[in-house]
Protein backbone atom coordinates (compact mmCIF):
# COMPACT_ATOMS: atom_id res chain seq x y z
CA UNK A 1 0.00 0.00 0.00
CA UNK A 2 1.16 3.33 -1.36
CA UNK A 3 -0.55 5.34 1.55
CA UNK A 4 -1.25 4.40 5.09
CA UNK A 5 -4.90 3.44 5.91
CA UNK A 6 -5.01 6.72 8.31
CA UNK A 7 -3.78 8.88 5.61
CA UNK A 8 -6.19 7.74 2.67
CA UNK A 9 -9.45 8.43 5.50
CA UNK A 10 -7.90 11.95 5.65
CA UNK A 11 -8.11 12.51 2.27
CA UNK A 12 -11.40 11.11 1.72
CA UNK A 13 -12.53 13.48 4.54
CA UNK A 14 -10.76 16.92 3.36
CA UNK A 15 -11.96 15.85 -0.09
CA UNK A 16 -14.72 18.32 -0.46
CA UNK A 17 -12.54 21.08 -1.07
CA UNK A 18 -10.15 19.46 -3.44
CA UNK A 19 -12.78 17.46 -5.43
CA UNK A 20 -13.70 20.91 -6.01
CA UNK A 21 -10.30 22.25 -7.42
CA UNK A 22 -10.56 19.63 -9.25
CA UNK A 23 -13.58 19.72 -10.75
CA UNK A 24 -12.89 23.29 -11.63
CA UNK A 25 -9.75 22.70 -13.47
CA UNK A 26 -12.13 19.90 -15.67
CA UNK A 27 -15.18 22.40 -16.35
CA UNK A 28 -12.57 25.52 -17.12
CA UNK A 29 -10.29 23.05 -19.52
CA UNK A 30 -13.58 22.30 -21.02
CA UNK A 31 -15.91 25.25 -21.08
CA UNK A 32 -13.19 28.22 -20.43
CA UNK A 33 -12.16 29.91 -17.25
CA UNK A 34 -14.61 33.05 -18.35
CA UNK A 35 -17.24 30.60 -18.35
CA UNK A 36 -16.90 28.69 -15.14
CA UNK A 37 -18.02 30.64 -11.71
CA UNK A 38 -15.67 29.21 -9.04
CA UNK A 39 -16.64 30.02 -5.46
CA UNK A 40 -14.93 26.93 -3.85
CA UNK A 41 -11.39 28.82 -2.84
CA UNK A 42 -11.09 31.10 -0.44
CA UNK A 43 -7.74 32.45 -1.84
CA UNK A 44 -7.59 36.25 -1.69
CA UNK A 45 -7.53 38.34 -4.67
CA UNK A 46 -7.84 42.03 -3.22
CA UNK A 47 -3.66 42.88 -3.92
CA UNK A 48 -1.18 43.87 -1.20
CA UNK A 49 -0.98 47.10 0.03
CA UNK A 50 1.44 49.30 -1.71
CA UNK A 51 3.16 49.07 1.66
CA UNK A 52 3.44 45.39 1.07
CA UNK A 53 5.44 45.68 -1.81
CA UNK A 54 7.87 48.84 -0.56
CA UNK A 55 8.93 46.81 2.51
CA UNK A 56 9.57 43.65 0.66
CA UNK A 57 12.27 45.71 -1.83
CA UNK A 58 13.44 47.33 1.54
CA UNK A 59 14.26 43.92 2.45
CA UNK A 60 15.55 42.74 -0.68
CA UNK A 61 18.10 45.45 -1.01
CA UNK A 62 19.38 45.02 2.43
CA UNK A 63 22.88 44.20 3.18
CA UNK A 64 22.70 43.06 6.67
CA UNK A 65 25.21 40.22 7.71
CA UNK A 66 23.33 36.60 7.81
CA UNK A 67 20.53 38.03 6.33
CA UNK A 68 19.43 34.72 5.13
CA UNK A 69 20.89 32.72 8.22
CA UNK A 70 19.01 31.08 10.92
CA UNK A 71 17.37 33.11 13.85
CA UNK A 72 16.42 32.04 16.78
CA UNK A 73 13.73 28.82 16.65
CA UNK A 74 10.84 31.97 17.64
CA UNK A 75 11.88 34.75 15.47
CA UNK A 76 13.51 37.25 15.14
CA UNK A 77 13.96 38.96 18.63
CA UNK A 78 13.26 42.83 16.90
CA UNK A 79 10.68 41.37 14.85
CA UNK A 80 8.51 39.63 17.81
CA UNK A 81 9.01 43.34 19.80
CA UNK A 82 7.44 45.17 16.59
CA UNK A 83 4.40 42.55 16.93
CA UNK A 84 4.18 43.02 20.46
CA UNK A 85 3.49 46.37 20.56
CA UNK A 86 1.16 45.85 17.82
CA UNK A 87 -0.61 43.10 20.32
CA UNK A 88 -0.58 45.45 23.04
CA UNK A 89 -2.71 47.77 21.18
CA UNK A 90 -4.65 45.34 19.69
CA UNK A 91 -5.67 42.94 22.67
CA UNK A 92 -5.19 45.79 25.83
CA UNK A 93 -2.48 43.83 27.30
CA UNK A 94 1.12 44.79 27.56
CA UNK A 95 3.17 42.40 25.46
CA UNK A 96 6.46 41.57 25.30
CA UNK A 97 8.65 39.92 22.64
CA UNK A 98 8.67 36.91 25.30
CA UNK A 99 4.94 36.38 24.55
CA UNK A 100 5.42 36.02 20.65
CA UNK A 101 6.33 33.01 18.62
CA UNK A 102 6.89 33.86 14.77
CA UNK A 103 5.02 31.03 12.89
CA UNK A 104 4.52 29.52 9.26
CA UNK A 105 1.38 30.89 8.91
CA UNK A 106 -1.64 30.08 11.11
CA UNK A 107 -1.57 26.37 10.10
CA UNK A 108 1.93 26.12 11.70
CA UNK A 109 1.32 28.28 14.49
CA UNK A 110 -1.72 25.96 15.76
CA UNK A 111 0.50 22.99 15.41
CA UNK A 112 2.93 24.22 17.29
CA UNK A 113 0.55 25.06 20.50
CA UNK A 114 -1.42 22.01 20.07
CA UNK A 115 1.51 20.32 20.21
CA UNK A 116 2.91 22.03 23.20
CA UNK A 117 -0.29 21.60 25.45
CA UNK A 118 -1.67 18.26 24.61
CA UNK A 119 -0.73 14.95 25.26
CA UNK A 120 -1.88 11.67 23.70
CA UNK A 121 -5.62 11.00 24.59
CA UNK A 122 -5.95 14.49 25.21
CA UNK A 123 -9.20 16.23 23.57
CA UNK A 124 -9.57 19.75 21.69
CA UNK A 125 -13.22 21.13 21.07
CA UNK A 126 -13.79 22.94 18.49
CA UNK A 127 -17.45 24.91 16.87
CA UNK A 128 -19.10 23.47 13.82
CA UNK A 129 -19.16 24.53 11.29
CA UNK A 130 -15.50 24.52 11.44
CA UNK A 131 -12.44 24.55 9.36
CA UNK A 132 -11.73 21.07 9.09
CA UNK A 133 -7.96 20.97 8.99
CA UNK A 134 -8.47 21.26 12.98
CA UNK A 135 -9.15 17.45 13.23
CA UNK A 136 -6.05 16.76 11.47
CA UNK A 137 -4.19 19.15 13.72
CA UNK A 138 -5.19 17.29 16.75
CA UNK A 139 -4.55 14.01 15.26
CA UNK A 140 -0.58 14.92 14.39
CA UNK A 141 -0.13 15.38 17.94
CA UNK A 142 -2.15 12.48 19.55
CA UNK A 143 -5.41 14.52 20.26
CA UNK A 144 -8.86 13.79 19.00
CA UNK A 145 -11.04 16.25 18.11
CA UNK A 146 -14.81 17.08 19.33
CA UNK A 147 -17.16 18.80 18.49
CA UNK A 148 -19.97 21.42 20.06
CA UNK A 149 -22.49 22.93 17.66
CA UNK A 150 -23.27 26.79 17.32
CA UNK A 151 -26.54 28.76 17.62
CA UNK A 152 -28.87 29.35 14.48
CA UNK A 153 -27.07 33.01 14.03
CA UNK A 154 -23.82 31.04 14.17
CA UNK A 155 -23.15 32.39 17.57
CA UNK A 156 -21.38 30.23 20.21
CA UNK A 157 -23.73 28.05 22.02
CA UNK A 158 -22.54 28.13 25.55
CA UNK A 159 -24.54 25.62 27.36
CA UNK A 160 -23.05 23.25 24.42
CA UNK A 161 -19.82 24.19 24.64
CA UNK A 162 -19.87 23.12 28.79
CA UNK A 163 -21.29 19.89 28.15
CA UNK A 164 -18.90 19.12 25.51
CA UNK A 165 -15.93 19.63 27.57
CA UNK A 166 -14.59 16.64 29.48
CA UNK A 167 -11.48 15.57 31.87
CA UNK A 168 -9.70 14.92 28.92
CA UNK A 169 -10.34 18.58 27.57
CA UNK A 170 -6.97 20.39 26.86
CA UNK A 171 -7.79 23.02 24.77
CA UNK A 172 -10.91 25.03 22.85
CA UNK A 173 -10.24 26.26 19.41
CA UNK A 174 -12.84 29.27 18.62
CA UNK A 175 -12.05 30.94 14.86
CA UNK A 176 -13.60 34.60 14.57
CA UNK A 177 -14.36 36.08 12.18
CA UNK A 178 -15.26 32.74 11.61
CA UNK A 179 -14.42 30.25 8.48
CA UNK A 180 -16.80 29.09 6.73
CA UNK A 181 -19.85 30.92 8.02
CA UNK A 182 -18.36 34.62 8.17
CA UNK A 183 -19.31 34.93 11.98
CA UNK A 184 -18.36 37.22 14.84
CA UNK A 185 -18.49 36.23 17.86
CA UNK A 186 -19.46 38.95 20.04
CA UNK A 187 -17.64 40.11 23.70
CA UNK A 188 -20.63 38.61 25.64
CA UNK A 189 -20.37 35.31 23.83
CA UNK A 190 -16.65 35.07 24.56
CA UNK A 191 -16.90 36.35 28.15
CA UNK A 192 -19.22 33.32 29.07
CA UNK A 193 -17.09 31.32 27.55
CA UNK A 194 -14.18 32.29 29.54
CA UNK A 195 -16.06 32.04 32.99
CA UNK A 196 -17.10 28.51 31.52
CA UNK A 197 -13.43 27.30 30.83
CA UNK A 198 -12.28 28.94 33.93
CA UNK A 199 -14.83 27.28 36.08
CA UNK A 200 -14.65 23.69 34.41
CA UNK A 201 -10.51 24.23 34.53
CA UNK A 202 -10.84 24.37 38.50
CA UNK A 203 -13.25 21.56 38.39
CA UNK A 204 -10.67 19.36 36.22
CA UNK A 205 -7.92 20.51 38.23
CA UNK A 206 -6.35 20.87 35.05
CA UNK A 207 -6.03 24.43 32.81
CA UNK A 208 -8.40 24.32 29.27
CA UNK A 209 -6.51 26.91 26.76
CA UNK A 210 -8.50 28.77 24.70
CA UNK A 211 -7.07 28.99 21.28
CA UNK A 212 -8.14 32.00 19.09
CA UNK A 213 -7.01 31.64 15.40
CA UNK A 214 -7.34 34.80 14.15
CA UNK A 215 -6.59 34.79 10.56
CA UNK A 216 -9.47 37.18 9.49
CA UNK A 217 -9.18 39.84 12.29
CA UNK A 218 -9.27 42.48 9.99
CA UNK A 219 -11.55 41.61 7.43
CA UNK A 220 -14.80 43.09 9.32
CA UNK A 221 -17.88 45.13 8.27
CA UNK A 222 -20.38 47.99 9.04
CA UNK A 223 -17.87 49.29 12.32
CA UNK A 224 -18.14 45.55 13.71
CA UNK A 225 -15.15 44.95 16.12
CA UNK A 226 -13.48 41.12 17.28
CA UNK A 227 -13.24 41.40 20.78
CA UNK A 228 -10.07 40.49 22.33
CA UNK A 229 -9.67 36.89 24.00
CA UNK A 230 -6.90 38.20 26.03
CA UNK A 231 -9.60 40.69 27.79
CA UNK A 232 -11.82 37.36 29.08
CA UNK A 233 -9.56 34.54 29.94
CA UNK A 234 -5.53 34.74 30.83
CA UNK A 235 -4.98 31.19 29.82
CA UNK A 236 -5.94 32.22 26.08
CA UNK A 237 -3.38 31.84 22.86
CA UNK A 238 -3.90 33.84 20.19
CA UNK A 239 -2.48 32.50 16.85
CA UNK A 240 -2.73 34.31 13.10
CA UNK A 241 -1.42 34.70 10.23
CA UNK A 242 -0.71 38.07 7.72
CA UNK A 243 -2.24 35.67 4.48
CA UNK A 244 -5.77 37.68 4.65
CA UNK A 245 -4.93 40.81 6.43
CA UNK A 246 -1.90 41.35 3.80
CA UNK A 247 -3.07 38.97 1.00
CA UNK A 248 -0.05 37.29 1.10
CA UNK A 249 -0.96 33.60 1.88
CA UNK A 250 1.54 31.10 -0.33
CA UNK A 251 4.54 33.35 2.21
CA UNK A 252 3.35 31.28 5.08
CA UNK A 253 4.57 33.62 7.93
CA UNK A 254 2.12 34.24 11.35
CA UNK A 255 2.09 34.13 14.79
CA UNK A 256 1.62 32.65 18.15
CA UNK A 257 0.84 35.29 20.88
CA UNK A 258 0.51 34.01 24.83
CA UNK A 259 -1.13 36.62 27.44
CA UNK A 260 0.94 38.00 29.29
CA UNK A 261 -0.29 36.57 32.61
CA UNK A 262 -1.13 32.45 31.28
CA UNK A 263 -0.09 29.79 33.82
CA UNK A 264 3.43 28.76 33.35
CA UNK A 265 4.24 31.38 30.99
CA UNK A 266 7.97 30.90 30.35
CA UNK A 267 8.03 26.61 29.62
CA UNK A 268 4.52 27.33 27.32
CA UNK A 269 6.40 29.53 25.22
CA UNK A 270 9.37 27.40 25.21
CA UNK A 271 7.44 24.79 24.29
CA UNK A 272 5.71 26.52 21.43
CA UNK A 273 8.84 27.53 20.33
CA UNK A 274 10.91 23.79 20.59
CA UNK A 275 6.97 22.63 18.68
CA UNK A 276 8.17 25.67 15.74
CA UNK A 277 11.56 23.68 15.60
CA UNK A 278 10.70 20.05 15.78
CA UNK A 279 7.73 19.84 13.88
CA UNK A 280 10.20 20.81 10.61
CA UNK A 281 9.42 24.03 10.18
CA UNK A 282 12.42 25.50 12.36
CA UNK A 283 12.02 28.87 11.99
CA UNK A 284 9.38 31.51 10.28
CA UNK A 285 10.83 32.56 6.72
CA UNK A 286 13.53 35.38 7.43
CA UNK A 287 12.38 37.83 4.45
CA UNK A 288 8.75 37.89 5.30
CA UNK A 289 9.82 38.08 8.95
CA UNK A 290 11.48 41.44 8.22
CA UNK A 291 8.57 42.60 5.98
CA UNK A 292 5.91 42.20 8.30
CA UNK A 293 7.90 43.46 11.07
CA UNK A 294 7.10 46.54 9.28
CA UNK A 295 3.75 46.62 8.20
CA UNK A 296 1.63 46.33 12.03
CA UNK A 297 -1.84 46.70 11.36
CA UNK A 298 -1.31 47.10 7.52
CA UNK A 299 -4.44 45.72 5.91
CA UNK A 300 -5.41 45.38 2.30
CA UNK A 301 -8.42 47.55 0.94
CA UNK A 302 -11.12 45.63 3.03
CA UNK A 303 -13.99 48.21 1.22
CA UNK A 304 -12.80 46.00 -1.66
CA UNK A 305 -14.21 42.52 0.15
CA UNK A 306 -17.11 44.90 1.46
CA UNK A 307 -18.66 45.78 -2.29
CA UNK A 308 -18.42 42.28 -3.25
CA UNK A 309 -20.37 41.04 0.19
CA UNK A 310 -22.98 43.53 -0.60
CA UNK A 311 -22.84 42.19 -4.47
CA UNK A 312 -23.26 38.84 -3.46
CA UNK A 313 -25.71 39.40 -1.02
CA UNK A 314 -28.26 41.33 -2.80
CA UNK A 315 -28.00 39.05 -5.48
CA UNK A 316 -28.73 35.69 -3.64
CA UNK A 317 -31.29 37.72 -1.57
CA UNK A 318 -33.11 38.85 -4.49
CA UNK A 319 -32.98 35.51 -5.78
CA UNK A 320 -34.99 33.69 -2.31
CA UNK A 321 -31.92 32.37 -0.85
CA UNK A 322 -31.29 32.01 3.13
CA UNK A 323 -28.66 32.78 4.65
CA UNK A 324 -27.13 34.88 7.80
CA UNK A 325 -25.12 37.88 6.45
CA UNK A 326 -21.63 37.66 7.20
CA UNK A 327 -19.91 40.54 9.24
CA UNK A 328 -16.63 39.50 8.72
CA UNK A 329 -14.32 37.61 6.10
CA UNK A 330 -15.05 36.60 2.72
CA UNK A 331 -17.32 33.77 2.71
CA UNK A 332 -21.32 32.96 3.05
CA UNK A 333 -22.37 30.12 4.11
CA UNK A 334 -26.67 30.25 3.05
CA UNK A 335 -28.92 27.18 3.19
CA UNK A 336 -29.40 24.45 0.79
CA UNK A 337 -32.70 24.87 -0.92
CA UNK A 338 -33.90 21.14 -0.59
CA UNK A 339 -31.89 20.54 2.82
CA UNK A 340 -29.27 18.42 0.80
CA UNK A 341 -26.34 20.29 0.26
CA UNK A 342 -24.46 17.47 -1.66
CA UNK A 343 -27.25 17.41 -3.57
CA UNK A 344 -27.62 21.45 -4.32
CA UNK A 345 -24.11 21.94 -4.88
CA UNK A 346 -23.94 19.41 -8.01
CA UNK A 347 -27.30 21.50 -9.21
CA UNK A 348 -24.89 24.70 -9.06
CA UNK A 349 -22.05 22.63 -10.75
CA UNK A 350 -24.61 21.21 -13.53
CA UNK A 351 -24.86 25.27 -13.76
CA UNK A 352 -20.79 25.55 -13.77
CA UNK A 353 -21.42 27.63 -10.65
CA UNK A 354 -18.54 25.73 -7.51
CA UNK A 355 -19.45 25.69 -3.95
CA UNK A 356 -18.56 23.81 -1.40
CA UNK A 357 -20.83 21.55 0.66
CA UNK A 358 -21.64 22.61 4.55
CA UNK A 359 -20.98 18.87 4.76
CA UNK A 360 -17.12 19.74 4.16
CA UNK A 361 -17.15 21.70 7.62
CA UNK A 362 -19.33 19.12 9.73
CA UNK A 363 -22.70 21.35 8.89
CA UNK A 364 -24.70 19.79 6.10
CA UNK A 365 -27.63 21.72 4.92
CA UNK A 366 -25.82 24.52 4.22
CA UNK A 367 -23.46 25.25 1.09
CA UNK A 368 -20.14 27.50 1.44
CA UNK A 369 -19.31 30.40 -0.50
CA UNK A 370 -15.96 32.87 -1.16
CA UNK A 371 -16.56 35.55 -2.66
CA UNK A 372 -13.30 36.71 -2.71
CA UNK A 373 -13.41 36.53 -6.50
CA UNK A 374 -13.42 39.09 -9.60
CA UNK A 375 -16.74 41.18 -9.58
CA UNK A 376 -17.62 39.27 -13.04
CA UNK A 377 -17.83 36.04 -11.32
CA UNK A 378 -20.58 37.08 -8.32
CA UNK A 379 -22.39 39.01 -11.48
CA UNK A 380 -21.68 35.97 -14.07
CA UNK A 381 -23.01 33.45 -11.56
CA UNK A 382 -26.12 34.64 -10.88
CA UNK A 383 -28.45 32.89 -13.85
CA UNK A 384 -26.71 29.71 -12.72
CA UNK A 385 -27.73 30.58 -8.93
CA UNK A 386 -31.28 31.28 -10.06
CA UNK A 387 -31.74 28.41 -12.54
CA UNK A 388 -30.60 25.96 -9.42
CA UNK A 389 -32.91 27.44 -6.80
CA UNK A 390 -36.06 27.41 -9.63
CA UNK A 391 -35.38 23.33 -9.14
CA UNK A 392 -36.43 23.16 -5.89
CA UNK A 393 -39.26 25.73 -5.94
Amino acid sequence: MAVSRKIKGFMEKSSWIRRMFETGAELKAKHGVENVFDFSLGNPNVPPPASFQKALEEAVRETAPNKHGYMPNGGYPHVRQEVAGFVSRRHGVSATADDIVMTVGAGGGLNAVIKAIVDPGDEVLAMIPYFVEYGFYADNHGAALTLAPTTEEFDLDIAAIEGALTPRTSAVIINSPNNPTGAVYPASSIAALGEVLARKSEEYGRTIYLVSDEPYTAIVYEGTEVPSVFSHYRNSIVVTSYSKDLSIPGERIGYAAVHPDIEDHANLVGGIILCNRILGFVNAPAMMQRVVGKLQGETVDIAEYARKRELICDGLERLGYEFVKPRGTFYLMPRAPGGDDVAFVQALQDELVLAVPGSGFGLPGHFRLSFCVPDETITGAMPGFERAIARYR
